[in-house]
């Protein structure tokens, strides 16, 4: 999908992906992502080390409850 955004649209915009410090095509992507409830990240990554983590990162399942780690728990 193309979208052509107004210059006031875009001007925000550049400016959301400014303080982000990402490209106005990711900003956008995750603002839509958010407003729509898709499944994102807690926040936006700050620069492309950030980015590269998080790709190279993947889901570890479930955290354990602290009386899972408790000394009786163990037993």
């Amino acid at each position: 999908m193309t979208m052509t955004p107004s210059p006031e649209l875009e001007a925000k915009l550049a400016q959301h992906a400014a303080r982000c410090n990402q490209d106005p095509e990711t900003s956008a992507k995750w603002i839509l992502d958010e407003i729509l409830g898709l499944p994102s990240l807690p926040f936006l990554p700050r620069d492309s080390w950030e980015r590269d983590l998080l790709a190279a990162a993947s889901e570890c399942g479930v955290s354990l409850s602290n009386e899972a780690l408790s000394r009786e728990g163990f037993l």
